[in-house]
């Protein structure tokens, strides 16, 4: 079966109960109104096996109030025709390694390795990816795409576990289109963690070199940032700083490595 997503709503749903009342001033002028939608004639998943087609869903104030084949629409409501869209609950794994291609640790040299071997005009020390793109090494992987289905997950964001600074991931559909039909977003985040990952660089060696490596790397950006870029070219700062507006990522193994990141 050739699974194709073309409408995603994400579904919070909370145990606690909403009430208008608010035990904080607002500053400034507040919304009063509830917002209604009301998305009909689309074919609607109300679990992996159940259709409905024509149906309608209505959410207020973010909330699913009603779904059903024939249901009555508010009056106050937003109303989006979606005939030939489909509407399919799912899980999202926000921290996936789908697509991304498995990470091959080379064999260590017998010698000291003091300097990068990466090749290009990329960063001094190979454990800083900032110019990876899991968006552009994306694969879809029908195989995998299937189990994660079964499982409720219709969507992921995928990153590439294999370094310190690690670039940027990537949201998609599990579906078994191409790639440039199950990609949503081709970076949604930058991402970060202690471990230098397949670097057989020396330097990061321990804990408190990686931290000071990623302190270095912000002092490196913005000096190339502010100028630098024009004694030389580096791929991996000029992306480490186009990165920052992206929210941050940081892989943590422990309580403790939670407050150092």
């Amino acid at each position: 079966m050739n699974y194709r997503y073309t409408l995603v709503i994400i579904l919070f749903f909370s145990s606690k109960v909403i009430f208008s009342q608010q035990t904080f001033p607002v500053n400034g002028t507040t919304e009063p109104k509830h917002i209604t939608y009301a998305f009909k004639n689309g074919t609607i998943f109300i679990d992996y096996k159940t259709m409905l087609n024509p149906a309608t869903l209505i959410i207020r104030d973010g909330f699913i109030l009603d779904v059903g084949e024939n249901i009555q629409i508010p009056a106050d409501a937003v109303v989006e025709d979606i005939k030939g869209l489909v509407i399919y609950p799912s899980f999202i794994d926000i921290f996936s390694e789908y697509g991304i291609p498995e990470i091959k640790k080379p064999t260590p040299s017998e010698y000291p390795q003091m300097l990068s071997n990466t090749k290009g005009a990329f960063n001094w020390n190979q454990a800083v990816k900032a110019e990876y793109s899991a968006g552009k090494n994306f694969s879809v992987d029908i195989k995998k795409a299937e189990e994660l289905r079964k499982l409720g997950f219709g969507s992921v964001m995928s990153v590439n576990r294999d370094g310190i600074v690690r670039g940027t991931s990537v949201f998609a559909l599990l579906g078994n289109d191409r790639e440039n039909e199950m990609i949503l977003k081709d970076e949604v985040a930058a991402n970060f963690s202690f471990d230098k990952g397949s670097s057989t660089q020396d330097y990061p060696g321990s804990l408190m070199g990686s931290i000071a490596l990623i302190r270095q790397t912000y002092l490196d950006a913005q000096w190339y940032k502010d100028g630098g870029y024009i004694k030389e070219m580096n791929i991996s700062l000029d992306a480490f700083n186009k990165q920052h507006g992206l929210p941050q990522v940081f892989e943590t193994t422990d309580k403790q490595n939670v407050l150092r990141a």
